[in-house]
């Protein structure tokens, strides 16, 4: 028997992902209704949407599978961090060819935040290339963040299993999508 009462809903997201416009549309539409976002790693969100702890998710570079349903919502510009007195931090929009000769460090986007990523570029040990919504998450001022020429994007989906959706998924994928409260599907 469904919960006469589903709310909340749990959607988790990764970093970089900020929801606040689309929470902003479902508090008008819900004012007694709650959703609950809850910021994750990618690995975290994905065992969250396993378990039933969240009901959808805000991946990056999800796709559907067997057991969940994706829809793509935006692509994001790579950019390179390094710090502000280097000499990639000239260059208006570096190439991959610009970085080859930088010590690239790796950017853990499944388990971490790019936070010890920025740290390690900000302590001048080498630069870092991601997505642009994480570098501005972690923007400090000692680096700065430049748009790479070459490198490949990445993409946020809004991901929710096949079995057993909660309720009120599809009115969220109406205010991600940008459906006003009176259209319909």
């Amino acid at each position: 028997m469904p919960d006469p009462r589903p709310e909340p809903l749990r959607v988790a997201f990764v970093p970089g992902v900020t929801p606040t416009k689309w929470e902003r549309i479902w508090r008008e539409r819900r004012p007694r209704g709650r959703l609950d976002l809850t910021p994750m790693t990618q690995t975290d969100a994905l065992a969250a949407l396993h378990d039933g702890t969240a009901h959808m998710a805000l991946l990056r570079d999800a796709s559907a599978t067997d057991d969940w349903h994706a829809i793509s919502l935006y692509r994001e510009a790579p950019v390179v961090v390094a710090p502000k007195e280097s000499l990639v931090a000239d260059l208006a929009a570096p190439t991959l060819e610009d970085l080859a000769d930088e010590t690239v460090l790796p950017v853990d986007l499944l388990d971490g935040t790019g936070e010890d990523a920025v740290a390690l570029v900000a302590a001048n040990v080498g630069v870092a290339v991601m997505p642009q919504s994480v570098a501005r998450a972690q923007s400090r001022k000692d680096v700065v963040a430049r748009l790479v020429t070459g490198a490949p994007d990445t993409g946020i989906s809004l991901v929710w299993p096949i079995d057993g959706p909660h309720p009120l998924v599809g009115e969220f994928i109406g205010i991600v999508r940008g459906r006003t409260a009176n259209s319909s599907r």
